[in-house]
């Protein structure tokens, strides 16, 4: 299935970093890289332990209706660099016009730069559903009841 998210560059936005793509043919995330205004290209920005920022991309989208932009953590970086997202994943709806930016936490020992242009996050379109709220009196029974946090066992 393929679904078409219209795109904009910000006017400061770096024409030559590349726009949203997936690094291969079965991926089901596209490339968000980092795109710094031009008084910052060249230094990036460096996440100290514990940081957090919200990293630009230069962009804004057009979610078609009917469907949403999940950001997610890139898995190298987290495994290797400890970096990933604060809200992950984090929810671009539809009706959202603002500038598209990826909100990155380092939980590593060690500071990490973003570099202008790096992959930072990826993004997987999805569809949505909104759902009707109902007050009842009572909620149907299942095998599980009210088990939780771990009620159905280890592993």
């Amino acid at each position: 299935m393929s679904v078409t998210v219209d795109i904009m560059r910000e006017d400061w936005a770096d024409p030559d970093i590349a726009l949203p793509d997936y690094a291969t043919a079965g991926a089901a995330g596209a490339d968000l890289r980092a795109n710094f205004e031009a008084g910052r290209r060249d230094a990036g920005l460096t996440l100290a332990p514990m940081a957090r920022a919200l990293v630009p991309t230069g962009l804004r989208v057009a979610i078609p209706e009917g469907y949403e932009m999940q950001v997610r953590p890139r898995s190298g970086l987290a495994l290797k660099h400890g970096v990933t997202l604060v809200n992950s994943p984090g929810t671009i709806d539809a009706d959202y016009r603002g500038p598209l930016g990826v909100i990155l936490i380092n939980l590593g020992d060690e500071s990490f730069r973003i570099g202008h242009g790096d992959r930072i996050a990826q993004a997987v379109i999805a569809p949505v559903a909104q759902a009707r709220f109902d007050v009842v009196d009572a909620l149907p029974d299942t095998d599980r009841g009210a088990g939780g946090f771990g009620s159905t066992g280890v592993g």
